[in-house]
Order: C-alpha cells, then sequence, then structure tokens
C-alpha cells in the first residue's frame, strides 16, 4: 500500500515536471541542433480572405475591421467577411457601414456555433489563404502579411500568430498574461523544431484547400488546422512577428468557463484525430501532440488521486503532512482570487494560485463535459 501510494504521489510530479519543463527543455535541446531554413518569398502576393464570426459584438467589430483596413496589404488583395451569427443586438448594422469600404457581410439565419458558421462560409471565400480571427481581437498592422509571407514555403499550410495579453491587472489576468508568453515560446520552440501542433484561435491562416476540409460543427477549427494539415502532409508554423492585440477578462470565472469550452473541445477534435499520435505513422509529431497536449490535460486527473496518496502517507511521513498543509493554503488563497473585486489590483501570491486552480479544475470539468456528451458548439464569446 505504501508503493502504491507513492507512487500515486510522485506520477502527477513527473508530468508536470516532462510537461512544463521536460518537453520545452528536449525542444530547445533539438532547437539548437537544426539549421535555420531559407526564407521563401512570394513572385506575386496571394488573394487573402480574412474571417471573422461574431455573435453580438456591437461594442467591438468597428474596432476588429478598422484594425483589418488597416493591414499592410494590398487592399485589391484582400476579402474582409464577418459572419454573423444571427447576431440580436447592433452587430450587423455596424458592418454593413463598411460594406464601401470593400467589407463583405454574411448572416445566419440561425444560431449554429462557430464552426457552423465557418463551415457555411467556405462558399463565399475567393482567398487562396484564409486568415481567421476574432472580434475582439487587434491585429498588428503587418499580421496578415507576416502570416501569409510563411505560405511561400509549399511545405506550410498553417501559421499562426503571436498572442499578446493586453489588460489591467487582475487574479484572471496577471498569471494568464505569464502563461501565455510560456506558452508562445514552447510554439517558437516547436516551429524550430519542425512545427506546432495547434494553431492560435485568435489569429491563423491556413491554405483555402486546407480550410475546406470538412470539420465537425462541434469541434476545434483552430486546433483542427494544424492536425489536418499534418494528415496532408504540411506543417504548421508559429509567427513570432505576426502579432495578435488579445484582451483579457477581469473576471476569473468568465476565463474558467472560456477554458472549459476550449478544452472540451479541444479533447472533442484530438479523439477524431486520434491516429496523429501513432508514433509509428506520424513520428515527432505525435510525441509533440502526446507532450503538449495530452500531458497537460492529464497532469489534473492525476492529481485527484496524488492527494489520496498524500493523505495515505501523512500518517507515517512528515513530508506528506507538509505537503497536505501546503496545498490546503494554497486551495485557501485560490478561493481567496475568486472572490477577489476585479476592480482592485490582485496580489501576485493570491492570483497565482488561482490561475493554476482554475486552470485545473477547468480540464476536470471539460472531460467530464465530454463524457457526459455535453454539446459546446453553440459557442457564446467571451466579453473582454
Amino acid at each position: 500500500m505504501t508503493a502504491f501510494a507513492f507512487f500515486l504521489v510522485a506520477f502527477p510530479v513527473a508530468v508536470a515536471i516532462y510537461a512544463y519543463i521536460g518537453y520545452p527543455l528536449v525542444l530547445w535541446i533539438a532547437s539548437h541542433k537544426r539549421e535555420r531554413e531559407t526564407i521563401m518569398h512570394y513572385s506575386d502576393w496571394p488573394f487573402v480572405s480574412v474571417v471573422i464570426p461574431a455573435y453580438n459584438e456591437e461594442k467591438q467589430i468597428a474596432g476588429a475591421i478598422e484594425a483589418l483596413l488597416a493591414q499592410d496589404y494590398a487592399k485589391e488583395r484582400l476579402q474582409i467577411l464577418i459572419l454573423s451569427d444571427a447576431s440580436t443586438d447592433a452587430t450587423d448594422i455596424i458592418v454593413r457601414q463598411y460594406e464601401s469600404r470593400g467589407v463583405e457581410l454574411l448572416r445566419m439565419p440561425r444560431r449554429g456555433g462557430k464552426t457552423m458558421a465557418e463551415n457555411i462560409a467556405i462558399s463565399r471565400l475567393r482567398g487562396e489563404i484564409i486568415v481567421n480571427s476574432d472580434a475582439s481581437i487587434r491585429l498588428h498592422s503587418s499580421a496578415v502579411r507576416d502570416l501569409v509571407a510563411h505560405m511561400a514555403d509549399p511545405t506550410v499550410g498553417v501559421t499562426s500568430g503571436r498572442d499578446v495579453s493586453i489588460s489591467r491587472d487582475s487574479a484572471a489576468n496577471i498569471t494568464e498574461a505569464g502563461y501565455v508568453n510560456y506558452e508562445m515560446r514552447v510554439r517558437a520552440l516547436e516551429t524550430l523544431t519542425g512545427g506546432i501542433i495547434g494553431a492560435s484561435g485568435s489569429c491563423y491562416a491556413i491554405r483555402a484547400e486546407l480550410h475546406k476540409v470538412s470539420v465537425r460543427d462541434d469541434l476545434s477549427r483552430d486546433f483542427s488546422a494544424a492536425l489536418t494539415a499534418r494528415i496532408h502532409g504540411f506543417r504548421s508554423l508559429s509567427v513570432d512577428r505576426a502579432i495578435c492585440f488579445v484582451p483579457r477578462t477581469s473576471a476569473l470565472r468568465e476565463e474558467y468557463r472560456r477554458k472549459v469550452r476550449t478544452i472540451s473541445r479541444g479533447i472533442e477534435t484530438l479523439f477524431v484525430h486520434r491516429s496523429l499520435l501513432d508514433p509509428i505513422r506520424y513520428g515527432v509529431f505525435a510525441w509533440k501532440l502526446f507532450s503538449h497536449k495530452v500531458c497537460r490535460w492529464l497532469l489534473p486527473l492525476s492529481i485527484v488521486p496524488g492527494m489520496v496518496g498524500l493523505v495515505l502517507l501523512a500518517s507515517s511521513h512528515s513530508w506528506a503532512r507538509v505537503l497536505l498543509a501546503v496545498c490546503a493554503v494554497f486551495a485557501l488563497l485560490a478561493m481567496i482570487g475568486t472572490v477577489w473585486p476585479s476592480e482592485r489590483l490582485t496580489p501576485r501570491i493570491v492570483s497565482l494560485p488561482a490561475f493554476a486552480v482554475a486552470a485545473n479544475l477547468a480540464v476536470l470539468e471539460a472531460c467530464w463535459r465530454v463524457l457526459a456528451r455535453h454539446q459546446d458548439h453553440i459557442w457564446e464569446p467571451t466579453r473582454r
């Protein structure tokens, strides 16, 4: 029993160390052994379609459109299409005000969710490359050009932007911003070692022939993009120069709900493409997919039995009692973080536990939703 309890405690520790330290370290070592790739250039820039799904985004949509109109890309080679998922506010009215500047509106007859709207819109897209973004995201003026530039390499099927968090300090985003920066560094290392395994939902570009591959309405299209690219023999890259400014909500509960939706759709998407986890067929890509996604989702699932192991060991080992006390304090700080007033600066000693606990609980709830067959395809955008 003692040996089993030790295993229960050691397993989540090992998973955490590997997923968040070991995996990036291996990528870093491997990246220093690779030669730099030759950068290819277009002789003639391709036609690009930029797609933004929107549901009741009257406060955000004008800013998103203005950022797209300000892109450093030939206007005659740029299509801007706004997908209104049966919005009930002034979103459609605002978009129509930009029709004279070339902005197009496609309104869904009824709400069907983000992926369904994107599937319906495929027939309206004229671009050789499709850029997908979000109403709350503000793209740097060179973002579209930087994403598209890397498509000059015929082996590249998807390019993903670099998220930069912008918001005032709060429990929901102090640590979130740090985590996003960490995630972007991991994607940069993955790019240097052959390619990423998932694109950023904030902004990514994909070849039209890959974008037109069928994606189930309840799945994540941005996660599917890199997986589809690999199945068809393409690589996916993270482009540091393609900056996407991502506002973060000040409410931890809103971020938590967003994470649950994102993770549950991600789990469903990976299950559909589970053949990509076969290392014999997909080699390094399979290893990256397992390390970056599966291990991170596995960690919260292993923490619960790990706590059971600590309880079993506490009666005979003082270090186990100390760890239980530390976990109790950590949980208390996290509870304080969930009720901390959003208008006040949250101390890091509170925001870090709050973020960590929320992130792990989100995985557990997402797993439950998947097992219980809850549907998340009718997406409710996080109001930022």
